[in-house]
């Protein structure tokens, strides 16, 4: 299916799922993620209404910047594993970073921001199933802790909520719990008042299971797939 109607068919499975929730639409966001996706079909996102843009790689999206730079009103967010050393490409390219997931990235983060004299937005990326082979700072944890104490010294960022990807499975049911907990850990962190720490938003769900995360408080959800069709394999080499 086309872009246009696959964008069409999410759009009224999220009206359906925040029906179902009693969720307020002005409280909700949809970023398309255009990893492996080609400048010409993210075009075609934007003329259709599409505003928010993910990408998962520094490098990848350093190669379309130019090419899309002439698109208006529009915010690309950052929302894979960034390492240190790609923080200054990252806050020159990007309008937002959605996956700080170390106090060390998050002051990298700042330093940088503040020579280039701008005010970056972040999410704090939680790695709520424990999994080693994804990035995130565990719930609960003293790094977590220290992370939202930085806040205040963090002058040229604004930390804006949480971001997670819970562990896959193929029946969407199973990340229910999952995305239960990290509300609850919103709303817990937000409960606390903390000086330069807002939690207004909560990204999570994607393609598989983004009623499920809307149902069960998400604002923000990250779909790819679902837009613009399955990605493209490797090249062999």
């Amino acid at each position: 299916m086309s872009i246009a109607e696959n964008l069409r068919r999410v759009q009224e499975r999220i009206a359906g799922a925040r029906q179902r929730a009693e969720r307020n639409p002005r409280e909700f966001s949809l970023i398309a993620v255009t990893k492996t996706v080609r400048p010409e079909r993210i075009r075609e996102a934007y003329d259709l209404g599409v505003r928010l843009f993910g990408e998962n790689r520094v490098q990848e999206f350093a190669s379309k910047a130019p090419v899309l730079g002439d698109l208006k009103d529009i915010d690309w967010h950052m929302i894979g594993h960034l390492q240190s050393n790609k923080a200054r490409t990252a806050v020159e390219l990007f309008h937002a970073v959605d996956s700080v997931d170390s106090l060390r990235l998050l002051e990298r983060l700042n330093s940088v921001a503040k020579e280039l004299r701008k005010t970056m937005p972040v999410l704090i990326e939680i790695n709520i199933g424990g999994e080693r082979a994804k990035s995130g700072v565990a719930p609960n944890s003293a790094e977590l802790d220290h992370m939202l104490a930085a806040a205040p010294s963090c002058d040229h960022l604004e930390i804006r909520g949480l971001m997670t990807v819970p562990p896959y499975d193929d029946d969407p049911e199973q990340s229910r719990l999952f995305f239960r907990r990290m509300r609850a850990l919103c709303d817990e962190i937000a409960s606390r008042k903390l000086p330069a720490v807002q939690m207004g938003t909560l990204s999570m769900g994607m393609s598989h299971d983004f009623e499920v995360a809307i149902e069960e408080g998400s604002t923000c959800v990250r779909i790819g797939t679902a837009i613009f069709g399955d990605r493209p394999k490797p090249r062999e080499t």
